[in-house]
């Protein structure tokens, strides 16, 4: 009985995305807000990402150029990631992308759209339970149907996503089931994966025996060094409670009253949103942690 890897490491995914042009095409034309006229019709690779320091700093980049069936070119930058401080390096990664075309000596004019694709195995937006696909782009703050579509920002969080809900097409459905689904425990793959071409070719990229021991090696560190980071991580949230909830609480229980306890409470909150902000977490990440909106976040902090 075969055993399969998961898609979402940076091995498999780079076999997948980054060399195989066909079944990212599918992948792209399924997933991605593209007008309704336009289809990918062909894409080549743009230059390769460096080398990351660590496995949580940044994750696996593939830049393609894409023409579509009009003969309109633009720029898809694709990325699987895990960590929720990841909006800024999004939106620099887009702008970067779409400012270096013009090392190329081109017009203004001549500039092509980017998008920019992040996959999450993780949950950044805590206020919409079901809604697991984003989509931001530039829009008039006076006339929400005037946008500038040069840049865009397209986000899906794997966690939340739920084919029975989902209406769809059917190909943007078994992608990201492919990516959800599949894992180190897999051991009999749907049927419905077959069906489709490109998409059995990537589950055959998957399968244990296509890998060298090297490589299963570095498989297996990745997942080990996700582990470790997501541990510290951890930690660092364990700390900033804790810190945050004995000073809060022991004001409160100091004035024997209980609108003094509901006083030393939200101390206690806020004292914890101050200890992570010191620990260098971003204000996402706190929102994720303590169940605080942004702005609720923001305002505790001007404090």
């Amino acid at each position: 009985m075969p055993r399969y890897l998961d898609p979402k490491s940076d091995l498999t995914f780079k076999k997948i995305f980054g060399n195989h042009p066909d079944l990212l095409k599918s992948f792209l034309n399924a997933v991605l807000p593209l007008p309704e006229d336009c289809l990918i019709e062909t894409l080549s690779y743009l230059s390769p990402e460096n080398v990351p320091r660590t496995p949580i700093a940044k994750y696996s980049i593939v830049d393609v150029r894409c023409d579509d069936n009009h003969g309109r070119q633009f720029i898809v930058e694709m990325q699987i990631d895990w960590t929720p401080d990841f909006i800024q390096r999004m939106l620099f990664n887009a702008a970067s992308t779409y400012v270096k075309q013009l090392d190329q000596g081109k017009e203004y004019e001549e500039l092509c759209s980017v998008y920019e694709l992040a996959v999450l195995n993780t949950t950044f937006d805590q206020d919409s339970p079901s809604q697991w696909f984003h989509h931001y782009r530039m829009t008039s703050a006076h006339d929400g149907k005037k946008t500038w579509d040069d840049i865009q920002c397209v986000l899906i969080e794997l966690p939340k996503f739920n084919p029975n809900t989902l209406t769809e097409k059917k190909l943007a459905v078994l992608w990201l089931r492919f990516l959800k689904e599949i894992n180190d425990r897999t051991t009999v793959i749907d049927p419905s994966f077959l069906e489709v071409k490109e998409i059995k070719q990537a589950v055959d990229l998957l399968e244990e025996s296509a890998y060298s021991k090297l490589e299963l090696i570095a498989y297996d560190k990745y997942w080990d060094d996700i582990r470790c980071e997501k541990a510290l991580f951890k930690g660092y949230l364990k700390k900033g409670l804790a810190q945050g909830e004995v000073k809060g609480f022991a004001k409160g229980m100091a004035q024997g009253k209980a609108e003094g306890l509901a006083e030393g409470e939200m101390k206690a909150k806020a004292e914890m949103i101050r200890n992570f902000k010191q620990l260098g977490l971003s204000n996402e990440q706190i929102a994720t942690a303590s169940q605080f909106s942004l702005e609720q976040i923001k305002e505790i902090l001007k404090q």
